[in-house]
């Protein structure tokens, strides 16, 4: 193929105003490639493809929506797989070889201003939009006061206002992509909820650990073997869930589950002497 366009597996935004569907059909139409794949796998995505002129749309078996109706091939894939699986399925049908080993690109990143990766610290994610997904204010505060002397950098999108110890440092709302990515790579460990910026962790470390409410860890946990997860109270490493069993309802994290995420911190992230 001499041209191959990507319909990412993120959320797409709504149309806007109906004076901005006229140009943004245009700019679609002219992207022709020879072939689209569908990561999404949504009746909206899967028009888009169609609207981008691509002589060849593929997609998965577990889209939604009637979006296969709009699909020139189909890759079979088991719906109850992890999301990189079923992609790479649908990258399999496409021609692209498999491979044991997965290799993501990640660029490096984009270094935060007046901000020093020294002393080392812990790199909090606590925010999402999924019901009951983000960590209250009470259970920041106490993870923080937790691993107090150490910096704990606090990241992500919310308005919520927070009361923060000293050994805090609150950067929500105020990083890009790239800078959350600079980040991830310079941070000791990354504790986050279920969430895009955890999956961006889990493709470049394993010292990570995702915290899950009501989602299952099997099916959209990190793709990282050595990465952690919690669940109902347990932490379980991504290798042994499949030999454990996974509550499939979970609840919150509450205060009380904060001490054994900083117990298990605590040895890959040493007290650096000139804060102690």
């Amino acid at each position: 193929m001499n041209h191959v366009h990507f319909l990412p597996s993120g959320h797409l935004r709504g149309l806007g105003a109906p004076q901005s569907v006229l140009p943004w059909l245009k700019k679609t139409q002219e992207i022709r490639p020879d072939l689209a794949l569908d990561f999404q796998g949504l009746r909206r995505s899967a028009l888009i493809a169609r609207i981008s002129g691509a002589k060849q749309v593929f997609g998965m078996s577990s889209a939604r929506a009637g979006a296969n109706w709009l699909y020139h091939r189909v890759a079979r894939v088991n719906r109850c797989s992890h999301p990189v699986e079923r992609y790479l399925k649908l990258v399999e049908c496409a021609g692209g070889a498999g491979s044991e080993s997965l290799r993501c690109s990640i660029p490096s990143g984009d270094p935060l201003p007046r901000f020093d990766a020294h002393p080392p610290f812990v790199l909090l994610h606590p925010f999402a939009g999924g019901q009951d997904k983000s960590l209250s204010s009470g259970v920041i505060e106490e993870f923080c006061t937790s691993l107090a002397p150490t910096r704990v950098v606090v990241v992500g999108q919310s308005r919520r206002t927070m009361k923060t110890p000293e050994n805090c440092v609150d950067l929500s709302r105020q990083t890009s992509l790239l800078q959350l990515i600079w980040l991830v790579r310079v941070a000791r460990f990354v504790v986050s909820v279920e969430s895009g910026p955890m999956h961006i962790a889990a493709a470049m470390t394993p010292n990570l650990l995702s915290i899950h409410t009501w989602t299952d860890p099997h099916r959209i946990g990190p793709y990282n073997p050595d990465a952690w997860v919690w669940k109902h109270g347990e932490l379980t490493r991504v290798s042994e869930l499949e030999s454990v069993k996974v509550r499939r309802y979970g609840r919150r994290f509450r205060r009380r589950d904060v001490a054994s995420v900083v117990e298990m911190i605590r040895p890959l992230v040493p007290i650096d002497p000139m804060v102690a």
